[in-house]
């Protein structure tokens, strides 16, 4: 599995989401509403997910394995500080 392009979008104000992000699998895949939150122990992922009729959160879409959640994580997280950098120098540019 190839990530092939990850679409930052940067979530402005105090809270704890940070930005919502859509990835591209392979080139043919596309799974939209992964979150960059803030957490306690520093920034993560969470995947999109729906709450149940019972008040639950269930994921949609998720990784089956610890390795595959830590390069998604890995890969969305560098993108996420490629897009706070672009966007401090275009706020330093004005």
């Amino acid at each position: 599995m190839n990530i092939t392009d990850v679409r930052v979008r940067l979530i402005a104000g105090e809270g704890k989401m940070k930005a919502v992000v859509s990835i591209t699998i392979d080139g043919v895949f596309v799974v939209h509403g992964i979150k960059v939150i803030d957490g306690d122990k520093g920034l993560f992922i969470a995947m999109p997910s729906r709450k149940g009729t019972d008040g639950e959160n269930r994921d949609i879409a998720h990784p089956i394995n610890s390795e595959t959640r830590r390069a998604l994580q890995e890969q969305i997280l560098e993108a996420y500080g490629r897009a706070v950098a672009s966007a401090e120098d275009t706020r330093e540019a004005f």
